[in-house]
């Protein structure tokens, strides 16, 4: 299952710029995880600082 980005986002983009595949943008107020792009490697959640990405 993809990963998504909790409420806890602090929008820093450190999670985006991680992403090989380029299936993180910048949303309302935080980031957001395309799920049809994501192929569930965890390097977001390996990169952000505050551990907003999850696997769900």
């Amino acid at each position: 299952m993809a990963y998504k980005i909790s409420d806890d986002c602090i929008s820093c983009g450190a999670c985006a710029a991680e992403c090989p595949v380029e299936a993180i943008a910048e949303g309302d107020g935080k980031y957001a995880i395309d799920a049809d792009k994501c192929i569930e490697c965890g390097a977001c959640a390996d990169a952000c600082p505050v551990g907003a990405p999850s696997a769900e």
